[in-house]
């Protein structure tokens, strides 16, 4: 199946490792620079802590937008949250995408001393936040005022039916894991090309004519003049979980030169419309010239 009316590509790259204010400065500006179309701060602990980090990226980049991707929504109060973002918008020039989830990793809640309920309930308080932003967003006395109307774009990002059927009402971007289902609070598991088309589909099903932008996370991203070799290298890095063969199909693995994987992404948009592809800040500079390869397409 081909998609029609797909969306230009855009590029995001989601930082992940904590270090000092010179070094983020400098792998901002570098993002900038390589052309990356978005700056994303993960939202974990023992990671750079999001909002701060937006701003400053902001200070010292001219032209990339910036998100969070993704705040875990059972870290916030939606009252406090609003402030955050609606601030962090307006300091940024309304450069912000609000990225969030409803929070998967159980060892985190664990440690900041939060009840780790269950996925039904934490899709509860993301719906409760979502729309408790909106609301606030659209409130002409609420202080501090976002730049962009009616608030920063949502980007939701999730798996489950209950958190797409979340997205495919209120998000702007809906972002899939491309993972399998598996226990909550199991550690994530790759999905097949059959699982992730499913969850797409599912998605595609519950818009009602609304126009979204579709958004991944490739889990790997491996330049290589030996696609074969570096897909049975993953094959064992993934525990066998997938095929070989299986990989070599997957969105959410990106393997060969950068004309290889420039083609691989240009088929995904085709097959499934997924457009806005965020990679991880160790590959920054690697998919570079991927970026410049489909710039304009």
């Amino acid at each position: 199946m081909t998609v029609s009316g797909v969306k230009p590509f855009r590029f995001g790259v989601n930082m992940v490792i904590p270090e000092s204010r010179a070094a983020w400065v400098e792998k901002c500006r570098k993002a900038d620079e390589l052309g990356y179309d978005v700056i994303g701060a993960a939202d974990h602990l023992g990671m750079a802590p999001p909002f701060p980090a937006l701003v400053l990226a902001a200070e010292v980049t001219e032209r990339a937008r910036l998100n969070t991707f993704v705040l875990n929504a059972a870290f916030y109060n939606p009252a406090l949250l609003a402030r955050e973002v609606t601030g962090t918008d307006q300091f940024t020039e309304g450069r912000l995408e609000l990225g969030i989830g409803a929070g998967y990793v159980k060892a985190e809640f664990d440690a900041a001393g939060l009840p780790w309920l269950g996925a039904g309930k934490r899709v509860d308080h993301l719906e409760h936040t979502v729309r408790e932003l909106k609301r606030l967003y659209a409130d002409p006395d609420h202080k501090p005022a976002p730049v962009q109307r009616p608030g920063p774009p949502f980007l939701i990002a999730g798996r489950g039916d209950r958190l797409l059927t979340l997205a495919a009402e209120h998000a702007d971007i809906i972002g899939f894991t491309g993972t399998r289902k598996v226990p909550d609070g199991a550690k994530l598991a790759p999905a097949g090309l059959a699982e992730i088309t499913e969850r797409v589909e599912f998605v595609r099903g519950k818009l009602a004519g609304r126009d979204v932008e579709f958004n991944l996370l490739p889990h790997f991203a491996r330049v290589t003049d030996d696609r074969k070799a570096e897909l049975e290298n993953l094959h064992r890095l993934v525990e066998r979980q997938l095929t070989v063969e299986q990989l070599a199909e997957v969105p959410t693995a990106l393997v060969g030169t950068h004309a290889q994987i420039a083609e691989q992404l240009v088929g995904t948009r085709e097959r499934l419309g997924i457009s806005y592809f965020t990679v991880l800040e160790a590959n920054l500079e690697a998919m570079a010239p991927v970026l410049e390869l489909l710039r304009g397409r």
